[in-house]
């Protein structure tokens, strides 16, 4: 859903898809293709959030901040189920791990990867192209190009999914049996650890 707020309303490029069961709220600039998952809360009722184009926010996913600040997720960032960005810069082509937490005033450079569960504390600055883990987050090493290429592999296909939900995702009833038919443009997608065998 899509609230105004102290007359700040959303702004959507119709390329991108908000799921109905995402909540963005108030001074928040949604660029292209753009995926935004149900449960997501993009609150911009304190400050501003811009989401530039072919990132995603996936399921669960909290962004806010405290008032008077602008929080920016760069193109191509990736925002793992679950996580919160809390007044923080998400790098170019950057991925947040699944339930990682970043805290106000970090900066996340370009083409890095914080991993699941990791915490990064309020104005940690992470040069491009790190991993990060840990509670609290500590560089561990550099992203390798495979590491990027697969993580880029990952987010197109949200932004693709971006475009299919427009025409594809409808509301339903269950059926008592479904025949499910392979989605040919992600099946030769490979999770981190196939890529690796």
């Amino acid at each position: 859903m899509l609230f105004e707020f102290k007359g700040n309303k959303p702004i959507i490029d119709s390329s991108s898809f908000v799921h109905s069961q995402a909540n963005v709220t108030g001074n928040v600039v949604i660029g292209k293709n753009v995926y935004i998952g149900p449960g997501a809360a993009v609150r911009g009722d304190f400050g501003k959030i811009i989401i530039k184009d072919g990132a995603n926010v996936q399921e669960n996913c909290t962004i806010h901040m405290f008032p008077g600040v602008t929080v920016t997720i760069s193109e191509g960032a990736h925002l793992g189920h679950g996580c919160i960005v809390h007044g923080a810069t998400i790098g170019k082509n950057s991925m947040i791990g699944m339930n990682a937490v970043i805290l106000d005033d970090a900066i996340i450079g370009d083409e890095c990867i914080v991993g699941a569960l990791t915490l990064v504390k309020s104005e940690m600055v992470i040069p491009n192209r790190k991993l990060i883990v840990g509670n609290p987050g500590k560089i561990i090493k550099d992203v390798s190009n495979e590491m990027i290429k697969w993580k880029t592999e990952g987010t197109k296909i949200y932004q693709n999914l971006a475009k299919e939900c427009h025409s594809a995702l409808k509301e339903t009833i269950s059926l008592t049996k479904q025949l499910v038919k392979e989605n040919s443009d992600t099946k030769d997608y490979k999770t981190w650890k196939k890529t690796k065998e």
